[in-house]
């Protein structure tokens, strides 16, 4: 049996609720459909997902369509786990089109993207292995290649909030790849064909050798975000709409990124957050939980200046700066004058400060308006009521 065609959008509706009174159906809270390369050696191995439209919390009639098109092309559908994954066929794609056919003909624009795609696939001749189905229930760790460049993919397209969603055990499912261009090659093959490929001059460039490719591979940045070097930023990171990212020291690591127009010269490690209006300095380092902060994610503020080699492994708030060259950890020991701090405290009236002037950093995490720096005579760390203002040149953002 097949979806019979539908021939009006109350038809249609009619159709998803049926779908989803069905008590096998389960509404997903993501899903997508993926070109997916596979191993040179392995076929069975997935190395990517190529994901060309990612619903997250959205487009409830879609995922409904997709669940009943698989049924109907004889796939076994089990959705009683945290995902379900899936290879589509034409019968798959059939249904689908059947479904969809009041809305074939007016198939543009961002309210029918899904029905973009299903189109794209019944022009193509044989979609043979090459296309995967994705359904997540639940932010659980993810359990294949496809889970988890779904994700990926919420995370860059800004869909869900950084730190947002569970990547636990991702590196563990990646394979480590050699990427020439968007392609990823096993490494087993490549070294197995290395001497013919070679004597031939097929031995392919390698752009880089990594479980997660570039995030310029996969995602479209908005048109005032510039990434002046594709291997500055990874799969997986979030990059705010006016971000320049430089080439040089910079980087951005998954799950980490802006919020805003911000300079990034420096690094911004997993799970570090940058604030509008920021300067990452050149050679600056904002630390990931596993590099010094004791699992505390790190957030730096709106209009905060992180010196050129600075470190920054403490939250911090709006309007900071960190000089060049100094680092602020959780235990670093910063000496406040008396009358410096009665100014941080009224620019933090929500703070608790003893009266004193030793603090380890810990003790001004997150608080706005604080200059750390440097006393150039005693060599002492010294923090004092910030009395910049941390502008970036519009004409650049």
């Amino acid at each position: 049996m097949a979806i019979e065609t539908i021939t009006s959008t109350e038809d249609f509706k009619e159709l998803i609720e049926d779908i989803k009174a069905s008590e096998s159906y389960r509404e997903p809270i993501a899903f997508g459909i993926a070109r997916v390369d596979r191993g040179q050696k392995n076929a069975e191995k997935v190395l990517q997902a190529n994901y060309a439209v990612v619903n997250w919390k959205e487009n409830f009639g879609s995922a409904a369509v997709f669940f009943r098109a698989l049924e109907e092309a004889k796939c076994a559908v089990d959705f009683s786990g945290s995902e379900f994954v899936a290879t589509i066929n034409d019968n798959f794609v059939h249904n689908a089109m059947a479904a969809f056919a009041p809305f074939l003909t007016e198939a543009t624009g961002e309210a029918h993207r899904n029905v973009q795609v299903i189109k794209t696939l019944a022009n193509l001749d044989d979609i043979g292995k090459d296309f995967r189905i994705t359904f997540l229930f639940e932010d659980d760790n993810p359990q294949s290649v496809e889970a988890v460049y779904l994700k990926l993919y919420a995370l860059s397209q800004s869909k869900a909030p950084l730190r947002g969603i569970n990547l636990n055990g991702a590196f563990g499912i990646l394979s480590n790849v050699a990427w020439v261009g968007n392609t990823p090659f096993e490494l087993e093959y490549l070294r197995e064909n290395e001497i013919e490929m070679k004597l031939t001059g097929t031995f392919p460039e390698i752009n880089s050798v990594d479980k997660f490719p570039r995030f310029l591979q996969h995602v479209i940045p908005a048109d005032n975000t510039r990434i002046l070097e594709a291997s500055k930023v990874r799969m997986g990171a979030q990059i705010a709409a006016g971000t320049t990212v430089m080439p040089g020291a910079s980087y951005i690591n998954f799950n980490a990124g802006t919020l805003g127009s911000v300079m990034v010269e420096g690094r911004i490690s997993s799970s570090a957050i940058v604030g509008a209006g920021s300067d990452v300095g050149g050679g600056a380092s904002i630390l990931g939980v596993l590099s010094g902060t004791d699992g505390n994610p790190i957030s730096i503020g709106e209009n905060t200046l992180l010196g050129a080699n600075s470190v920054t492994g403490l939250p911090l708030g709006d309007a900071c700066i960190v000089d060049a060259g100094v680092t602020i950890l959780a235990g670093t020991k910063i000496k406040i004058a008396e009358d410096e701090l009665n100014k941080i405290k009224a620019a933090n009236p929500g703070a608790t400060l003893e009266s004193k002037t030793i603090f380890k950093g810990e003790a001004l995490q997150g608080l706005d308006g604080i200059h750390f720096r440097q006393d150039s005579l005693t060599g002492e760390l010294i923090a004092r009521r910030s009395t910049r203002e941390v502008k970036l040149n519009e004409d650049l953002h």
